[in-house]
């Protein structure tokens, strides 16, 4: 949600952020709405400030014997006054903050312009793609020539983009999330948290994720929703908060499902798993100060890197655009981990800041330890990582000219000392 007193100081400001994301200036229209809700709120403190002067006077006229009618006439028209212009104001101070709910985070002055992903910026290459000796497969030909991914059950289970995982896999993608997991935290100082996989109306609101992106999530028949991020409860666990500074930085981690319509992506991605309507992945949340939200994302970031060094997968980081970045973040690094079977990069995980944006939409503030009053937090999240592409990196970059699979040292431990994933041995 968008600070109306900032708008006001910088509408210049306000209506050059929407443009960059590809939106028309809002300003005006915005600060023209603020300015009648304001004017309607005097009126109704005005008629109330009357209404209160009028009936102190009742008494006096009474100890002196006078008339009472007129002024007690006076005092309902100003109470049916009162009554009526404050109806109006809150009507229409719903109808601002419904219409200022639908536009985005502006983006940060370092952001490229551009409004998709041709604009990106490339910041950095780790590692070298490997180089095989024969054609490299893709991950859904590797999974179903070792018999453990079958497509077809979970098309008759539930239909297209879902999967089945057996065998060998099936404890792969658990190795994964857990790596991730006590990488998070042991070494990064994540908290783990398991949290609801169906949450409100507000707290889908809080993220940012309603109203804009209601067509991209499933909805139970009793109106809740299924978490398409485990972002959305992560990071609502500070709404309507006033936390102590120090609690700050609160940092949390969470493996969950996720489940996503994927309202948008008809005809992409439609073999495989690189799009699918649930699938696993480990989130991390930052919750800070303003001042050491930008510090915090360079570290979300390289903690996620750390993933992909160590599983020894090859990968770049993107700046995304303007006009390519989610509804809530001011600032987005996208990591794109390279996959042998597409010949390219494809994104593994992304790490945002979304500044003061989520925590006004979900009143989450903090109590500086200096000073009077509160501050809204600055909220953070990024995948640490998405499970199912990851393993889909692993099966790619690894796999061998017999059609197994080499498993990355990392994830030994966590397969019970397994190194290779085969028909025999899955």
């Amino acid at each position: 949600m968008h600070d109306f007193r900032w708008i006001r100081e910088h509408p210049d400001a306000f209506d050059r952020g929407l443009e960059r994301r590809g939106l028309p200036p809002r300003s005006a229209e915005v600060l023209a709405l603020d300015k009648e809700w304001r004017a309607l709120e005097t009126q109704a403190q005005e008629a109330q400030a009357t209404r209160n002067r009028l009936s102190r006077e009742i008494g006096g006229l009474k100890s002196r014997g006078e008339p009472v009618d007129d002024i007690l006439r006076q005092i309902d028209i100003r109470k049916d006054l009162e009554t009526a212009t404050a109806a109006r104001a809150a009507e229409l101070r719903k109808q601002i903050d419904e219409f200022v709910a639908t536009l985005p985070n502006l983006p940060a002055d370092e952001v490229p312009d551009g409004l998709d992903e041709t604009a990106n910026r490339e910041l950095r290459r780790v590692g070298q793609p490997p180089r095989f000796n024969f054609d490299p497969l893709p991950h859904e030909a590797i999974g179903e020539r070792l018999g453990m991914m079958d497509f077809a059950s979970a098309a008759k289970l539930a239909g297209s983009r879902f999967v089945v995982l057996k065998g060998g896999l099936a404890r792969l993608e658990r190795a994964l999330a857990q790596f991730m997991l006590d990488l998070h935290t042991s070494e990064f100082g994540y908290l783990e948290v398991s949290p609801p996989y169906l949450v409100r109306d507000e707290t889908a609101f809080g993220t940012g994720n309603l109203p804009k992106a209601a067509e991209d999530m499933f909805r139970t028949t009793d109106g809740l929703w299924l978490i398409p991020t485990a972002e959305m409860p992560l990071t609502n666990l500070a709404a309507g908060e006033i936390l102590d500074e120090a609690q700050l930085p609160m940092r949390v981690t969470a493996w969950t499902p996720c489940f996503r319509s994927e309202a948008g992506a008809a005809g992409r991605d439609t073999r495989g798993m690189i799009r699918m309507h649930q699938f696993n992945k480990v989130e991390l949340v930052s919750i800070t100060r303003p001042e050491d939200s930008a510090a915090e994302h360079e570290r979300m970031t390289q903690c996620a890197e750390e993933v992909l060094k160590r599983l020894g997968l090859a990968y770049r980081v993107m700046l995304l655009a303007a006009g390519d970045m989610g509804f809530s973040a001011q600032k987005t690094y996208d990591l794109e981990v390279w996959l042998p079977g597409q010949n390219a990069y494809r994104e593994i995980s992304s790490c945002s800041n979304c500044g003061a944006f989520q925590a006004q939409r979900m009143k989450a503030r903090y109590r500086p330890a200096e000073g009077k009053g509160t501050r809204p937090v600055h909220t953070l999240n990024g995948s640490g990582l998405a499970v199912g592409r990851a393993m889909i990196a692993v099966l790619e970059n690894f796999q061998r000219h017999d059609g197994t699979v080499a498993i990355p040292e990392a994830l030994q431990p966590y397969m019970g000392g397994q190194q290779i994933i085969g028909p025999a041995n899955g």
